[in-house]
């Protein structure tokens, strides 16, 4: 796998200062979720960036708005130690380009159950022009009572998560693949056959089977990669109900690279105008449309970098990056 730089951003010091090396993030062990909204603030349309990360001893949360030319100038950072009550909840403004963009949390009875984002009992509120262009919890009321300020005329779009976990052998997570689907389980499981061979620098295995790698959908086994030392990078499609996703992976660093090293899994929705409406009601389980698996190189121009790709006609606004670092 290329190195590429992923801007992890540690969980911040007492002096809000943000970490971008990845070795800092990957020796703590930090789960980090990164969520990019694309709305309008300040009469343009721009990316907010909501990140949460997790260690040992806090929580962490930054709001970020892209400033001009993409870059992301303005930024509100809070930690969400156990003993900093007043953290959990309050405000701040910034300047975007002659607008005021005001910041509301409240964290206080914010329930994680274990995991980084919470699910219950918060929000997270961004203000611009007295409307409320971007809200995250299920305290929405509050919010708006907080604010002052009536919901955007627009609707924000989800455009993409990044998501860091560390794992042994088995990585889990839960996406909606639209705002208006359900959530989905997603887990990832790389291992070696059944009599546990080891992968040496040639690619070939030793005292046992070849590894393999399976994902599973809502516990359903969609994609089964066999002879994982040849098809490090690749692709494949499955269906949920009528909603196509395109996987691709890269598990290049999990076979060949000494110490602590991630994988690359994207997931990408293409929908059609039907299947849009029928997210919020599908039930079906996933099944495996096609199995072709594809040297990344093909998907990406030859970069050798996932992160690069563009997606074509039919898909939708969001992609789900997921970077698996396993553990010994």
């Amino acid at each position: 796998m290329q190195d590429h730089p992923i801007g992890i951003p540690a969980c911040f010091t007492s002096g809000e200062k943000v970490a971008d090396d990845p070795a800092t993030v990957t020796r703590s062990g930090q789960s980090v979720f990164m969520s990019a909204y694309r709305t309008k603030i300040a009469d343009q349309c721009r990316l907010i960036t909501i990140t949460w990360c997790k260690n040992l001893l806090l929580h962490g949360l930054s709001v970020s708005v892209e400033g001009p030319e993409g870059e992301s100038q303005y930024t509100c950072k809070l930690e969400l130690k156990p003993w900093y009550f007043w953290r959990k909840q309050g405000s701040k403004r910034f300047v975007v380009e002659g607008k005021a963009v005001d910041i509301f949390w409240d964290l206080k009875a914010a329930k994680f159950k274990g995991e980084t984002e919470p699910n219950s009992e918060y929000y997270v509120a961004v203000v611009c022009d007295e409307e409320v262009v971007l809200l995250l919890g299920d305290l929405k009321k509050d919010a708006y009572r907080k604010t002052g300020c009536r919901p955007a005329l627009i609707d924000p779009i989800l455009v993409s998560r990044k998501e860091h976990i560390f794992g042994k052998k088995k990585f889990a997570t839960r996406i909606k693949f639209h705002e208006k689907g359900r959530f989905h389980e997603i887990s990832i499981e790389c291992k070696n056959g059944s009599n546990s061979g080891t992968i040496v620098s040639n690619g070939n295995s030793i005292n046992g089977d070849e590894p393999e790698m399976e994902i599973r959908i809502d516990g359903h086994l969609v994609i089964h990669v066999k002879h994982l030392q040849w098809k490090f990078r690749g692709n494949e499609y499955i269906n949920l109900r009528k909603l196509r996703v395109e996987v691709y992976w890269d598990v290049h660093d999990w076979l060949f690279s000494p110490g602590l090293r991630h994988a690359l899994f994207i997931f990408k929705p293409i929908m059609s105008c039907t299947s849009l409406s029928l997210l919020s009601t599908s039930s079906s389980s996933p099944t495996l449309t096609s199995s072709t698996s594809t040297p990344l190189s093909s998907q990406t121009g030859g970069s050798g970098s996932l992160e690069g790709l563009n997606a074509g006609g039919g898909s939708s606004d969001f992609c789900l990056f997921l970077y698996a670092w396993k553990v010994e």
